[in-house]
């Protein structure tokens, strides 16, 4: 299935559906539907889109739309935006941020969240798979996956025996080496949240 245009092939099967749908309700939910897809080609989004599909079949930690060393350097990026890309993620010395931005009351912030941290749990949970390479050090680790022209999303390695993901964002050109100490697992959090008490 060619992903470039499987928005055209989408819209028309929605389109299909639409017109042997009796309910109202329903066929304004898929008419919101088609115009979604509308709205992805019509904004020159299409490959950016495939690449989405793609990236959800990968396995791999979610897109970024931008990375920042710091977070001054973040903060003027938001701010010089004339309407944020609310609800997107951005690195800011590779850690996961989400942008909130409230059209009404031009409120923009950059909230941190631990998108690495519980991909790096559910890793774990699955099992992690073979090291593809192994270091003495992280000097030597980084000095290998700046020299890779293209490398994987993601891929397992080791440095001093623990085990890292090396991590590529290629629409960013951003790579990043997280250790699996820092993994979190979102199941257990699930149930000790679901066994506080409420205040």
């Amino acid at each position: 299935m060619n992903k470039r245009n499987l928005t055209t092939d989408v819209m028309d099967l929605l389109a299909r559906i639409r017109a042997n749908t009796q309910s109202v309700e329903g066929q304004e939910l898929l008419e919101v539907a088609i115009n979604a897809l509308l709205f992805i080609t019509s904004t020159g989004q299409r490959y950016a889109f495939a690449d989405f599909l793609e990236y959800l079949e990968s396995n791999a930690p979610p897109p970024v739309v931008a990375s920042f060393k710091t977070r001054e350097e973040a903060e003027t990026w938001l701010n010089s935006q004339s309407e944020p890309p609310d609800s997107t993620l951005v690195l800011i010395a590779g850690q996961y941020h989400t942008v909130m931005y409230i059209r009404e009351l031009n409120h923009r912030r950059l909230l941190p969240l631990a998108v690495i941290e519980f991909h790096l749990g559910r890793l774990k949970r699955e099992g992690l798979p073979p090291a593809v390479t192994s270091f003495d050090t992280r000097e030597a680790a980084e000095t290998w996956f700046m020299s890779q022209t293209e490398p994987p999303a993601q891929s397992l390695i080791t440095i001093s025996g623990e085990s890292y993901l090396a991590v590529y964002h290629r629409n960013v050109n951003h790579r990043a080496l997280y250790p699996f100490s820092i993994a979190l697992d979102e199941e257990e959090q699930s149930e000790n949240d679901a066994q506080e008490p409420p205040q």
